[in-house]
């Protein structure tokens, strides 16, 4: 089984708004309310190419009710935490404003409710892959990703960690089957600007270095790069067509990568599957499906 975590886990209101001007009166032009955060995203491209999976999370008030009907509503299943104080997360993005947000802070999670987390995690058993993707509340332990993996360690769990910085860093030791830094986040770990696929693939060596298996590095427009635990290191650009709206293509990738690895066993086509996967849901209004990541994938 396949198990997602998306800690802080949000309702994305993304909108588009004709001529915004700051002080005045704005109303969109067209509206979506979606579930949203990294582990949810990742949950629902998986569910849209065939790969059950279980999102695990923390939602609280009624936000985090329609954010749990919503993703239930999606198809995949769904075992959140309910958090009995506070409100989920919502999130204004503005599409026509090159990724400008506006994003909540969310509950407060004490250590009682992470403790339920961590039983939940503690019933994962050999073969099964956990998600561990995107940042955490403030009023959770800052080494929480580098706990749970700590916890687990040895039961033949195949760990994936898309985060950043410390929350990667830390993560390493134990030896994650999958990390997903962009070129920008992988340049800030080594104090180094990464604008071509060339130059990004010794730092994702590094990486491995520090422990890491393999190393898929996403560069938006530029393509992608993955160095897999076998010594290969593979380049695609990306695929033509028109960005509709960034906002989970990462997550997107993490997902092609996954189902690719589940059906083929293969690193060269899990990469394609997670270039594919990306893309087409950046040319998407929202998270891609089977046809439109099999049509990319076919170009490559």
């Amino acid at each position: 089984m396949i198990y997602t975590v998306t800690f802080n886990p949000s309702l994305d209101y993304i909108v588009s708004i004709d001529n915004f001007q700051l002080g005045k009166t704005n109303r969109t032009t067209n509206e979506l309310m979606l579930p949203g955060g990294k582990g949810l995203n990742v949950s629902t491209v998986l569910h849209n190419l065939g790969i059950e999976n279980t999102a695990l999370g923390f939602t609280a008030g009624f936000v985090g009710e329609e954010l749990k009907r919503l993703a239930k509503e999606t198809g995949y299943h769904c075992d959140f935490i309910d958090v009995p104080n506070g409100v989920s997360r919502i999130n204004v993005k503005m599409k026509d404003f090159d990724g400008t947000e506006i994003n909540g802070i969310g509950p407060v999670i004490d250590a009682e409710i992470v403790e339920r987390l961590m039983q939940k995690l503690d019933s994962l058993q050999e073969n099964d892959t956990l998600v561990l993707a995107g940042s955490i509340p403030s009023s959770m332990p800052s080494d929480i990703y580098r706990d749970i993996l700590k916890i687990l360690d040895g039961r033949g769990i195949r760990f994936v960690v898309d985060a950043t910085k410390d929350l990667l860093q830390k993560v390493l030791p134990y030896h994650p089957f999958l990390i997903k830094p962009n070129n920008h986040e992988l340049g800030e770990i080594f104090g180094v600007v990464l604008r071509t696929k060339d130059e990004v693939v010794p730092y994702a060596k590094k990486l491995q270095e520090m422990g890491a298996r393999n190393v898929l590095v996403s560069m938006a427009g530029e393509g992608a790069v993955l160095a897999d635990e076998c010594g290969n290191v593979y380049q695609l650009d990306a695929p033509k067509g028109t960005l509709v709206n960034a906002v989970g293509a990462g997550d997107s990738m993490v997902a092609g990568f996954i189902a690719g690895w589940e059906e083929k066993k293969d690193y060269a086509h899990a990469f394609k599957m997670a270039v594919s996967a990306g893309s087409a849901s950046a040319f998407s209004e929202l998270l891609a499906t089977k046809e439109e990541i099999i049509a990319l994938y076919k170009t490559l």
